[in-house]
């Protein structure tokens, strides 16, 4: 290969890239959320200046079954979402994130720096009533929520505002002696959303202290509730937020 051919490759390794070249369009993309007040302290310690908590104390713990994602396949994802603000302007801060797809993990990271590790999420509905999502970490069983199956139907459109919403991520990639190369906040907005159905219900979340997925750190003290929706949309390419290195 010549220095074009190089500079023409989309990821590692070069003989078959590791996932397919953005944007990423979800079918049938389902979501399961429960938001819930936690500490203040402790979201505080979670989000990386220059962002800041909203100030409602509140974090959405998230469950996603992906069956059809261009580039990346099929899969199901689980993790911590903080409401934020940057300059004043409102947006949601992904703190932790949990899947079973290596396309997903490594384009993620990569591209837009997703805070991405390899675990077990699933989301299904159980004898015929309850939306229930787990996620087990090393085959330990460290989040499990509910809700009822479809119980009060959302607004369709403010659904695809929510989604709609600018999404933050914490990109870290050190140089080779280990020094920080990129440190980032990168902001991103999924687009061409069509939500095919959208949910509220009550809802109620179990999260046990785990050393390599810490979701249990931000500890449930009063539940909001709980939302699922399905929606078709585009996960575009990021943008630089914010620079830590300059």
């Amino acid at each position: 290969m010549n220095q074009k051919d190089v500079l023409s490759l989309q990821s590692m390794p070069a003989a078959s890239g590791s996932y397919g070249r953005p944007p990423c369009r979800f079918i049938n993309r389902e979501f399961f959320i429960i938001t819930y007040e936690s500490d203040p302290a402790a979201i505080r310690q979670a989000v990386p200046e220059p962002l800041q908590p909203d100030g409602s104390n509140t974090v959405s713990y998230e469950w996603i079954k992906m069956p059809d994602s261009s580039g990346l396949g099929s899969y199901e994802e689980s993790g911590i979402v903080i409401p934020c603000t940057f300059q004043g302007e409102p947006c949601n801060f992904v703190a932790q994130m949990y899947l079973d797809n290596a396309p997903a993990i490594l384009g993620g990271r990569e591209i837009w720096g997703f805070p991405k590790k390899w675990a077990k999420p699933r989301l299904v509905v159980e004898d015929t009533e309850t939306l229930t999502g787990t996620l087990h970490y090393n085959n330990v069983l460290v989040a499990m929520g509910t809700t009822p199956f479809k119980y009060n139907v959302l607004d369709e459109k403010e659904t695809a505002k929510a989604i709609a919403k600018t999404q933050v991520n914490l990109k870290l990639i050190p140089d080779v002696d280990g020094t920080p190369k990129i440190a980032q906040l990168v902001a991103y907005n999924l687009e061409n959303i069509t939500v095919k159905g959208a949910w509220s219900g009550p809802a109620r979340l179990s999260l046990i202290p785990h050393v390599n997925a810490p979701v249990a750190d931000l500890p449930v003290k009063t539940y909001v509730g709980g939302k699922h929706f399905i929606a078709d949309l585009t996960l575009p390419y990021g943008r630089v937020l914010y620079d830590y290195l300059q």
